[in-house]
């Protein structure tokens, strides 16, 4: 079977692992931070940013029938934590295995010796790694296709919306009502009906007739 490929992207120099790792575990989260409205049962969440995936396993080595230490090994993989003198900051590294494509950095590796030879030297080791994904920013801004509150939007009033709850939708805060209720010279923020086409302007908002501007 095929092994793990480590590349150095800046040297393009690779090193495949020893033994393929049983299983590996993708994880990504989200950052969303908590806003407490009063008058509702729950706080509103607002997305902050997501953070980066990762990359975890755990690497096996033996070297005893080589009759050579086994750091000769791991010790190529602990390497890449090092800094590189021409990026000031640790390679860039591409893990690939079958259908893993991973760009990343090691950000963590743990190991572990559990076979000795007569003389001490570790002859079997397991290595806990985790990559961090590295990704572009400008290729993030591309994929993520942003369509945020920053440019006006049409909206097209459902039958029991409010505009509270259109503005918590679009803001992430039902208090900011206001911008679309002067954007479309409602004087009555309950008489919303369903079809009706909005405007919601992008924040900061700037009330035409009294120049207040509204974030």
């Amino acid at each position: 079977m095929e092994r793990i490929l480590i590349t150095d992207k800046k040297t393009g120099t690779s090193y495949r692992v020893m033994f393929n790792p049983e299983e590996y575990s993708l994880n990504k989260d989200n950052n969303f931070a908590s806003q407490a409205i009063p008058g509702l049962g729950s706080p509103i969440l607002q997305f902050v940013h997501g953070n980066m995936r990762t990359l975890d396993m755990e690497l096996f080595f033996d070297t005893f029938e080589l009759a050579k230490d086994v750091r000769s090994e791991t010790q190529k993989v602990v390497d890449l934590l090092k800094i590189n003198s021409d990026l000031h900051a640790p390679p860039i590294l591409q893990v690939t295995w079958g259908t893993l494509d991973f760009q990343c950095v090691l950000a963590k590796a743990s190991q572990k010796f559990i076979k000795f030879f007569p003389d001490g030297r570790p002859a079997r080791a397991r290595l806990n790694v985790t990559f961090n994904e590295c990704l572009d920013p400008a290729a993030q801004v591309k994929e993520a296709n942003l369509q945020t509150a920053d440019f006006s939007k049409a909206h097209t009033v459902k039958d029991g919306e409010t505009l509270s709850s259109i503005a918590g939708n679009y803001y992430e805060d039902p208090q900011k009502w206001r911008p679309i209720a002067i954007a479309n010279s409602i004087v009555n923020p309950r008489s919303l009906v369903a079809g009706q086409q909005l405007q919601v302007p992008s924040l900061p908002f700037t009330d035409p007739s009294t120049g207040v501007v509204m974030q």
